[in-house]
């Protein structure tokens, strides 16, 4: 296989049922990696993990929620068991708004399960993964923020940004608290990517498919297997030297 950037090492990835995190597992399988493939949605990961093998890759399926520590216990302890041990770990699962509100129009059950999948669910994917990782001499994370949690975006996503800002600044600390012990951290920022939760939103009425393109200065909407490359880079040793760091993805929206 020619440029296999994850040649021989295991990877955990959540939330890899669809959108990004498919595109994710399943690029990392073309580039060598062994993948356990972590979602709620059984069928959809099934589906994911069953792309990977047809296509001579090498893929399991094990269901999480990511509001779960016992699952995701579990998913480390089964990515192990597969493959000997976590060399990289993906967190990507998340939930966008559906419809959006004003912040003062958000409801305390909406910021509570947003906030609980969005930045609690990394923080306890992280608890699991740093854990096995100090045990075996080093690893390699990276966390999915987005750029509304590094610039203010008056799309009524106030909860949504308060938590991928918190991913930002989580990414951040445990990558100073964990250098040493040779683990890397990293989170990604993407702008607007065409994927089913761009889908529900437009549905939702939150703006036109026109509208979010609009967003990016290029005018141009980007595509899950474009993130995927990202995350391709900040978990292969091509980027050792990268720790601490928060990647936009945006087409330039942060540049505005």
């Amino acid at each position: 296989m020619v440029d296999s950037l994850l040649a021989g090492k295991s990877a955990l990835i959540t939330g890899a049922a669809q959108g990004i995190g498919a595109a994710i597992a399943q690029l990392f399988a073309a580039q060598g990696a062994k993948v356990v493939v972590a979602d709620i949605n059984e069928d959809g990961g099934k589906e994911t993990a069953a792309t990977i093998t047809k296509g001579g890759g090498k893929a399991q399926f094990v269901r999480a929620d990511v509001t779960s520590a016992a699952d995701l216990e579990a998913a480390v302890r089964a990515t192990v068991a597969a493959y000997g041990r976590l060399d990289v770990a993906i967190n990507n699962a998340g939930i966008e708004e559906q419809g959006g509100a004003p912040l003062h129009e958000l409801t305390e059950e909406t910021w509570d399960r947003l906030v609980s999948v969005n930045l609690k669910g990394v923080w306890l994917s992280m608890k699991a993964e740093i854990t096995q990782m100090l045990a075996q001499g080093g690893g390699t994370i990276v966390n999915m923020a987005s750029i509304a949690g590094m610039v203010g975006l008056p799309l009524g996503i106030a909860d949504y940004s308060a938590a991928k800002g918190g991913v930002v600044a989580l990414t951040r600390t445990a990558a100073i608290e964990y250098v040493k012990q040779s683990i890397r951290i990293n989170a990604v920022c993407p702008g607007v990517v065409r994927t089913a939760l761009l889908d529900q939103a437009i549905k939702a009425g939150m703006f036109t498919e026109a509208e979010a393109a609009t967003l990016h200065p290029t005018g141009v909407l980007i595509n899950p297997e474009d993130i995927a490359h990202t995350f391709l880079y900040l978990a292969s040793d091509v980027s050792k030297h990268v720790t601490g760091h928060a990647l936009p993805v945006d087409a330039g929206m942060a540049a505005g």
